[in-house]
C-alpha cells in the first residue's frame, strides 16, 4: 500500500515556485539510476557532484580481474536338464532338486548316442576330483555395507549443509525485504497483469546528496508473455516534493525526502513508487533500491563481470563521491569490446557523465544503457555454475546492496520471468515528452514540453511493450 500522503494529484496545476527544500540533488551526486536521454552538449551546465569538474585533469588513469561395481559373471545359453536318464546333465550345471550322482555311475557304453557328453570321474574346472561339479560358496560382500554407510554420511553431511544454507537465504531474503521471504503479493508472478518495478539507485555513505536517487527506471513485465518495458525516468524532472506543497525539487529528491534521508527505506521507496507512478500513469506498486558502495563489493564477491563495451569513450570522475574527502578528479577511459570488470571500474562504467571526447556517451539515456548492461552481465556472471561456491560469501556485500517491498520469492521469480535481451526501452527526455528549463534558483531541470503532464504518460502507454 501507498502512503497516501504522497499519493494526490500532481504536478499540472500547480506553479513552480522557489524551493525550500534543502538544495542537496546536485546532478553529480552518484547513484545507480537508469535516466533520461538529452545530449548533454544541449543543456545548461549542471553543478556535478556539488563541485565543477576541472578543466584540465592532471591525476593519473583509473584503469589500465561409489557406487562399487559388481563382478560379473557371463550367463551362458543352458539347455534344460533332460531328466529321461536319470542324473544327465548335458552341458549344464546341476539344477536345483536335482541330486549328484556317485563317481563312476556312467560308463561311455550307456549313452553310444551322446558323445559330446563326458562322464564322470574326468574333472574339469570347477569340478571335484570325485567328478561332481564344484559349487563355490557367496562370500558375504562388505562394499556394499561401506558404500551404503559411505551415501548416508554425504547425505548427511550435504543436508546439513543446505539447511544451513536455507537458513542463511531466509535470514538474507528477510534482511533485504519489508516482506517475509517465502510470502507473495504477486501470486508469484502468475498474474496476467502488468507487474511495475521502480529500481533506483544512490551513491550511500553519510555525505551530502548521498541518498539523492541517481537513476530511476521503471522495469515494466507482462509475467505470462515475458515482455518487458524499460521506462527510464530523468532525475532532473521537476515535480513537487512534498505532493501538494507547491514546493518543487528534482525528481531524484522523492527518495531522499520520503525516507528523511535514508532513515526510513521504506518509506522513502514508497515516496519515489507513488511519485512516479503520478508521472508515468503506471501503477508502480513495487520498488527496489541500489546502494553503490554495496554494490560494488557485491561485484568484487563474485569475482568481476565481463562486459561488452558497446563505444569508447573517456570522461572526468571524482575520486571520491565525498568532495571532503578527495576533491579531486580522476581520468577514466573505456575502450570498445570486451572487458573484465571489477566492482570499481563497473561502477565507474555506469555512473560516468562528464564525457570529454564522446557527447552521445554523456547523455543521460548512455548512462541508462550502460547500468542496463552492467545489471545483465552481473545477472549472467550468478547463473553460471563457477561463481555458486562464491554466491554464498557475496550475500553478505548484497545483503548491504539492495531493499524492495517484494519479498524474496517474488523478487527471484520477477528476474526470472523479465527478458532484458529484448526489452523496450522508453526513454522520458527532451527529445520527445520534455523540454530543458532552469529553475528559480538556476539550477538546471526538466519539465513537461508545454507544461503537458497528461502527454508524458500517453507517451508511456503508447511506448510499452504489450
Amino acid at each position: 500500500m501507498r502512503d497516501e500522503p504522497y499519493y494526490h494529484q500532481d504536478d499540472p496545476t500547480e506553479p513552480i515556485r522557489q524551493s525550500s527544500f534543502p538544495q542537496q540533488d546536485q546532478p553529480g551526486n552518484k547513484k545507480l539510476v537508469l535516466g533520461g536521454f538529452q545530449d548533454a552538449s544541449q543543456r545548461p551546465e549542471r553543478r556535478p557532484y556539488q563541485y565543477p569538474p576541472p578543466s584540465h585533469v592532471d591525476q593519473p588513469n583509473a584503469h589500465s580481474q561409489n557406487q562399487q561395481q559388481q563382478p560379473s559373471f557371463p550367463v551362458q545359453n543352458r539347455q534344460p536338464v533332460k531328466n529321461s536318464h536319470a542324473g544327465q546333465f548335458p552341458n549344464s550345471y546341476p539344477q536345483a532338486g536335482q541330486q549328484i550322482p556317485p563317481a563312476g555311475a556312467y560308463s561311455p557304453a550307456q549313452y553310444p548316442n551322446n558323445p559330446g557328453v563326458q562322464q564322470y570321474p574326468y574333472t574339469q574346472p570347477g569340478q571335484m576330483p570325485g567328478g561332481a561339479p564344484q559349487l563355490r560358496p557367496r562370500r558375504r560382500r562388505k562394499g556394499c555395507l561401506i558404500t551404503s554407510l559411505v551415501v548416508l554420511l554425504l547425505v548427511c553431511i550435504i543436508g546439513g549443509f543446505t539447511l544451513i544454507t536455507a537458513q542463511r537465504v531466509l535470514a538474507f531474503g528477510s534482511a533485504i525485504s519489508t516482506q517475509s521471504p517465502l510470502s507473495t503479493q504477486t501470486g508469484y508472478m502468475g498474474t496476467g497483469d502488468r507487474v511495475n518495478l521502480l529500481v533506483m539507485g544512490y551513491g550511500g555513505g553519510n555525505h551530502n546528496g548521498a541518498n539523492l536517487t541517481d537513476s530511476m527506471v521503471v522495469m515494466s513485465l507482462l509475467p505470462q508473455s515475458h515482455h518487458t518495458t524499460l521506462v527510464s525516468v530523468p532525475r532532473d524532472l521537476y515535480v513537487q516534493i512534498p505532493p501538494g506543497s507547491g514546493q518543487y525539487h528534482k525528481i531524484n529528491a522523492s527518495y531522499e525526502f520520503g525516507s528523511n534521508n535514508g532513515a526510513n527505506p521504506a518509506a522513502g521507496g514508497n515516496a519515489a513508487a507513488a511519485k512516479v507512478s503520478l508521472v508515468t500513469g503506471l501503477d508502480v506498486k513495487y520498488w527496489l533500491t541500489i546502494n553503490f558502495q554495496g554494490f560494488r563489493e557485491f561485484i568484487d564477491a563474485i569475482g568481476g563481470i565481463d562486459v561488452y563495451v558497446p563505444d569508447s569513450f573517456t570522461a572526468n570522475y571524482p575520486a571520491n563521491d565525498d568532495p571532503s574527502i578527495n576533491p579531486n578528479w580522476i581520468k577514466v577511459h573505456f575502450s570498445k569490446g570486451m572487458q573484465h570488470m571489477n566492482g570499481q571500474t563497473a561502477i565507474e562504467y555506469a555512473r560516468a557523465r562528464y564525457v570529454l571526447d564522446n557527447p552521445a556517451e554523456g547523455s543521460d539515456f548512455a548512462r541508462s544503457a550502460r547500468q542496463q548492461i552492467m545489471i545483465k552481465a552481473a545477472l549472467t556472471k550468478v547463473k553460471q555454475m563457477s561463481t555458486w561456491p562464491s554466491l554464498y560469501n557475496a550475500l553478505s556485500a548484497l545483503q548491504r546492496t539492495i531493499y524492495t517491498n517484494l519479498s524474496l520469492a517474488d523478487l527471484m521469480q520477477f528476474a526470472l520471468k523479465m527478458d532484458l535481451n529484448n526489452a523496450h526501452r522508453v526513454g522520458l527526455s527532451n527529445q520527445n515528452v520534455l523540454v530543458d528549463a532552469t529553475a528559480p534558483d538556476g539550477e538546471y531541470i526538466l519539465k513537461p514540453s508545454n507544461d503537458n503532464w497528461q502527454a508524458i504518460k500517453d507517451y508511456v502507454k503508447k511506448q510499452l511493450y504489450t
